[in-house]
């Protein structure tokens, strides 16, 4: 079995990992302990910052700055590094911190595999991780107390975290004999409908992998296409550029459709939720978006009709990234509505504005016998809008 490993910074917090190392170790399990201290304290750790430091692309001496930022940023780089390099030795990764420690360990845990057990244990866990977790399968445990020391609230905090690595890596998910290939879909409350068609016919052949497009959702996604995981994407949903593009809750990355360009799997997109821009509870909406129409999702979660200048920005954003596809490509045009919302009497229905999207992807997007648009004669979530992706997807996959 491979081993847990536990990482952090032993010169501020050595008694920690320590104690965690222990109650890991005593459940009859490989340990092996990372000193990612920046220092220039002398370590007895299994894996010292030296030897961490000399997987940075410019040598050890990067780590090695008298700015606390500077050094921790060069050393979460080289931990990322290491990890990749020992990956196959790493049954599980443990670590602990506080904001810098979190920001130093987290790329790495990023790195691993997902399905690999990976626990962090952070003083900032009960606020925004998004940008610690990232598209990862991250168990991020709040500290409650300061990673300062070891109290009453610490040793349970922290064994209960060393416990719970142990048991992942002691009882691996047994893996389940499946010889389908794995088919990405995007998907979003407001359709919903069509990629549960979607899912019921595909199942027979392949293995759906449905995503929440909430910004991390569609990055989960391109990660699997990017590791090899995924043998073609059925994108219904892009609803996180115009989170990108405006200014929402749930945005893409500039990276967004990044995968497709880089693999050439097999594609076929569409413009779901297009019609809307996430934000939350509706105090929380900037004061320039005044005169727009919105509609309460939740009291958490309020959306924002787009209009036809943002959809054509959004067309843009996604023609240039198209034309950069190299494997087969279709992109289909529901013409009556793109949502749940964009529908005949429905709150965001607005016909002129969803043609401002369609016609600037149809002026811009190069089409080629392999890279195609579709304009279909029905709403997104139609059987028959589900039909016509699966005949979509039958073409590029044959």
């Amino acid at each position: 079995m491979s081993a847990v490993y536990v990482v952090g910074t032993a010169d501020t917090k050595d008694a920690e990992l320590r104690y965690v190392r222990d109650v890991v170790a005593a459940r009859e399990l490989d340990t092996v302990l990372v000193d990612v201290g920046t220092s220039g304290h002398r370590s007895t750790a299994d894996v010292t910052p030296d030897q961490i430091a000399a997987f940075h692309p410019d040598g050890p001496q990067a780590v090695r700055s008298d700015d606390r930022g500077t050094a921790v940023a060069a050393m979460a780089l080289a931990l990322e590094r290491f990890v990749v390099a020992n990956e196959a030795d790493i049954g599980g990764l443990v670590a602990l911190g506080g904001s810098g420690g979190t920001a130093l360990v987290s790329p790495a845990m990023r790195a691993l595999p997902v399905g690999r057990p990976k626990v962090l244990v952070s003083t900032v866990a009960s606020g925004n991780v998004a940008p610690y977790v990232g598209p990862a399968d991250i168990a991020m445990m709040y500290a409650v107390t300061d990673v300062a020391g070891l109290n009453r609230i610490s040793r349970q905090v922290l064994g209960n975290a060393a416990n719970a690595i142990a048991g992942m890596v002691a009882n691996p998910v047994p893996a389940r004999a499946d010889d389908r290939p794995a088919v990405g879909l995007t998907m979003f409350g407001v359709t919903t409908p069509v990629v549960t068609q979607l899912v019921a016919t595909l199942g027979e052949r392949y293995d759906p992998l449905v995503f929440h497009a909430t910004g991390t959702g569609g990055q989960s996604m391109e990660k699997l296409v990017d590791s090899g995981l995924v043998a073609g994407v059925l994108d219904i949903t892009t609803t996180e550029v115009a989170d990108l593009v405006v200014g929402g809750v749930f945005p893409a990355t500039e990276d967004r459709l990044g995968a497709i360009q880089r693999t050439g799997v097999p594609y076929v997109g569409s413009c779901g939720a297009l019609d809307m821009v996430n934000f939350g509870a509706p105090d929380t909406i900037p004061a320039r978006f005044d005169d727009r129409l919105f509609h309460v999702h939740n009291p958490q979660v309020t959306l924002m009709r787009t209009t036809a200048d943002e959809n054509a920005e959004f067309a843009r954003f996604l023609a240039a990234r198209l034309n950069q596809c190299p494997g087969p490509v279709r992109f289909l045009l529901p013409e009556r509505g793109v949502s749940a919302l964009d529908a005949d009497g429905k709150p965001f229905w607005d016909p002129t504005a969803d043609e401002a999207l369609f016609a600037i992807l149809e002026q811009l997007v190069e089409q080629t016998e392999r890279r195609r648009l579709v304009r279909v004669p029905h709403h997104i979530n139609d059987a028959e809008f589900g039909d016509a992706v699966l005949d979509a997807f039958a073409e590029v996959t044959r």
